[in-house]
C-alpha cells in the first residue's frame, strides 16, 4: 500500500567509539553537511544536526520506505568513510555499535531543533553521560506509564 502523508521524525543520537571525543571543532561543520546530504539524498529531511566532539544529535523526517534502523547504518557507515578518508579525525574514527532513535511530535519539531542547535551552551551544564541518563530516565517514564 502507499503512504502519501506521514510525520515521522526521529530525533537520533550517534556517539563515537569508546565516548572519545573526536570530533574536532574544526571539522564539526564539515561532518554535519555531509551527514545532512546523506539525509537529504536518500528522500529525508534534515531539521537540525549538532556535532559534539563525542557524540551528535539530529532530528530528521524520514521517508517511510527506510527504517530507523536502514537509516542509522547508512549515516553511520557512510561517514565513517568519509571522515577516516579526508583525515578529519587523529586515527581511526568509529560510532559506537548502537545508537538512540527517539520518535518527536510535530509538535514538538521546533522544541527539539532548539535543543540540538543549543549544545554547546547544554553542554556547559550537563555532561553527555548527565545528558543521556536523564533521556533514559524521560523515555523509561514514558513508556513505563503507557504500559496496560
Amino acid at each position: 500500500m502507499e503512504i502519501k502523508y506521514n510525520n515521522l521524525y526521529t530525533h537520533f543520537v550517534f556517539t563515537t567509539q569508546d565516548r572519545f571525543p573526536a570530533i574536532a571543532s574544526t571539522h564539526r561543520e564539515r561532518i554535519e553537511k555531509y551527514i545532512t546530504g546523506i539525509v537529504n539524498n536518500h528522500s529525508c529531511k534534515m531539521y537540525a544536526i549538532y556535532a559534539n566532539p563525542d557524540h551528535v544529535h539530529f532530528l530528521v523526517s524520514r521517508t517511510p520506505a527506510l527504517s530507523e534502523k536502514e537509516l542509522a547504518e547508512m549515516i553511520a557507515n557512510a561517514s565513517e568513510i568519509f571522515i577516516n578518508s579526508n583525515h578529519l579525525c587523529v586515527g581511526k574514527f568509529k560510532w559506537q555499535t548502537s545508537c538512540s532513535a527517539f520518535s518527536v511530535s510535530k509538535l514538538d519539531v521546533d522544541r527539539v531543533c532548539k535543543y540540538i542547535l543549543n549544545q554547546p551552551e547544554h553542554h556547559k551544564q550537563h555532561t553527555f553521560a548527565e545528558e543521556y541518563a536523564l533521556f533514559m530516565q524521560v523515555y523509561q517514564h514514558t513508556l513505563g506509564t503507557n504500559k496496560g
